[in-house]
């Protein structure tokens, strides 16, 4: 049988129903810290984009959200719609989940990728010069 999930003991109709206040004090201090500051003008327009998506869904379509606010922390009300989050580059489609309550967006849309080196290219080095042309 699945667990059902729990955020500090209380399950996500619980969370859902608390008010910010509330849900701010069960989260860890980085983030209650930055929540108790009050939201940046970003990250009010992210939460009325999210709330508007999630009122009003379109038949058929998926409730997606494009953001570069990339330190918005997910509140509980945020979770079952997929946001865009920039990375730098592109967006990145993240669809929230209950476990992912009190991280922040940008923790989901990795920034750079892993390095793979291949072989030089001619004219890389001193020694290319040696490498027969196909």
């Amino acid at each position: 049988m699945p667990r059902e999930f729990a955020y500090q003991g209380y399950t996500l109709d619980g969370l859902q129903g608390m008010s910010m206040d509330e849900f701010i004090r069960l989260l860890p201090s980085r983030q209650r810290r930055s929540l108790q500051r009050g939201l940046t003008r970003e990250q009010r327009v992210l939460l009325e984009n999210i709330r508007s998506a999630k009122e009003t869904p379109k038949e058929g379509q998926e409730k997606v959200v494009k953001t570069h606010t990339r330190n918005m922390i997910i509140l509980p009300e945020m979770v079952g719609i997929t946001v865009l989050v920039h990375n730098g580059k592109e967006f990145v489609a993240v669809e929230i989940k209950p476990e992912m309550i009190g991280h922040y967006l940008g923790e989901f849309a990795i920034t750079n990728k892993m390095v793979r080196h291949g072989s030089p290219g001619i004219g890389a080095s001193r020694s290319s010069m040696y490498v027969p042309l196909k």
